[in-house]
């Protein structure tokens, strides 16, 4: 297996030609890989077992699996589950079973993208691997939690990889330049480390793609005169800036950003808030969604502490719709910032889970007597609307100590409003109106 992974096609890419031939040439993931963690221990061990590579492209879930079906002397079968179906695994697992049978040797299963499995194509192969026909490894960019069956998990242990740093990024692509054999060679421009660092910032934590940006780099430089390929440092930024970050509206990333993004408006921080916003931007993201989530934040977080939150995140995105991006985007900046500053309540928000779960297992309770419309003679001979109070026509303009609750229920509260911006305000007058309402209950119960 050594040996097939150092033969590498001349002409392919850069990035498969300069994959890792063992641990020790494998860049970053030292949570998982340093002496003595867990993923390095096992190899070490050689104890094989079901595993799931989970972490962002370009981080090595591939190399990984290849290096560690060599270490442990296994067969590698690979399969993408973009392309493959039932039919294919159970290919392999036959595969699996005569090596098994023939010469007692192992096999890996690697199963890219895993998460494009359904349920169904999961449990294909979770037999053999419960019955060690074959070991299964998974990669996927996607929280396997929510992607994979339980039974698959259960027998698979969960590894996490981590974006690459720049530092790493810049290691990677320097071992390009320096290896004579599978790197860039004689064509190996020289670059700065300077230069390194904006190719290692601008593929973005994907050892992948800073391999992709250096051969296109070396294609681009010319020899000086003195014969040495040289890069402009204008060229190289002219390189990068058609870069694109790590960004997937279906992927975790998105859902991680977003969540940033709400809990920087809920924990006052504007410039934490504005700089999520720019980096969804910047990732793409369709400004419309983001308007639409300011909308919700000051709704759930702001609520009646400042209810000006919920008009102007409207305003917002009323405002993007007419200018459209880039000019309107600094419409929904502006709400973002305004709902950090803001007054902070949910108690809107918990008011009405509280108020639908209660209504929701009330069941069908009927509308008291007093509160019933009474359109018809019918209806007021019936009693309908006896006894109702209009409230204007008392003094405040409240019917002070009536209630408007099923019997059957009684007098409920679902919201507390914070002592904070406007809702301190609206406390104080719901603290005089449950008051009263509590001493007519008290004076009902005493007839």
């Amino acid at each position: 297996m050594a040996d097939e992974l150092g033969k590498v096609s001349t002409g392919a890419p850069l990035a498969d030609r300069m994959r890792p031939r063992n641990l020790d040439e494998f860049v970053g993931q030292q949570h998982i890989l340093a002496p003595g963690k867990p993923l390095r221990s096992m190899v070490d061990g050689k104890s094989l077992h079901s595993l799931v590579l989970w972490g962002p492209p370009g981080t090595g879930k591939t190399t990984l699996a290849r290096l560690l079906a060599n270490s442990w002397d296994a067969e590698f079968l690979a399969l993408s589950a973009v392309m493959a179906g039932v039919k294919d695994v159970r290919a392999a697992v036959e595969q699996a079973k005569k090596l098994r049978d023939y010469s007692g040797r192992r096999t890996l299963l690697f199963l890219d993208e895993v998460h494009r499995f359904n349920k169904s194509q999961q449990d294909a192969f979770l037999p053999y691997v419960e019955d060690g026909t074959l070991t299964f490894v998974g990669a996927t960019t996607e929280n396997p939690s929510f992607e994979l069956n339980n039974a698959l998990l259960s027998r698979a242990r969960v590894y996490v990889l981590k974006s690459l740093e720049a530092a790493d990024l810049v290691q990677v692509m320097q071992q390009a330049l320096d290896d004579a054999e599978r790197g860039l060679g004689a064509d190996a421009p020289v670059l700065s480390q300077e230069q390194l660092m904006t190719l290692a910032e601008a593929a973005d934590g994907d050892a992948r793609r800073a391999l992709g940006l250096l051969e296109i780099a070396a294609d681009l430089s010319e020899p000086g005169d003195d014969g040495v390929r040289q890069l402009s440092d204008a060229l190289v930024m002219d390189l990068v800036a058609g870069g694109v970050r790590r960004f997937d509206k279906q992927g975790d990333a998105f859902y991680d950003q977003i969540s940033a993004l709400h809990k920087a408006v809920r924990g006052s921080d504007p410039d934490a808030s504005l700089y999520w916003l720019c980096r969804m931007l910047d990732g793409g993201c369709d400004p419309r969604y983001l308007a639409r989530r300011v909308v919700r934040m000051a709704s759930e977080d702001i609520g009646n502490a400042d209810p000006r939150a919920l008009r102007l995140a409207l305003d917002a995105a009323e405002v993007f719709d007419r200018l459209g991006s880039p000019e309107g985007e600094l419409a929904i900046a502006q709400a973002v910032v305004f709902l950090a500053c803001a007054a902070k309540s949910n108690a809107v928000y918990t008011a009405y889970k509280e108020a639908r779960d209660h209504a929701a297992k009330s069941g069908s309770v009927d509308v008291p007597m007093h509160l019933r419309n009474a359109p018809t003679k019918l209806m007021k001979s019936m009693d309908y609307g006896k006894g109702y109070r209009y409230a204007h026509d008392e003094p405040e303009g409240i019917a002070w100590g009536d209630h408007y609750f099923p019997e059957e229920i009684g007098y409920r509260t679902y919201y507390h409003p914070v002592p904070r911006g406007l809702e301190a305000k609206i406390a104080e007058k719901l603290d005089r109106l449950r008051d009263a309402i509590n001493q007519q209950s008290r004076k009902n119960k005493g007839r």
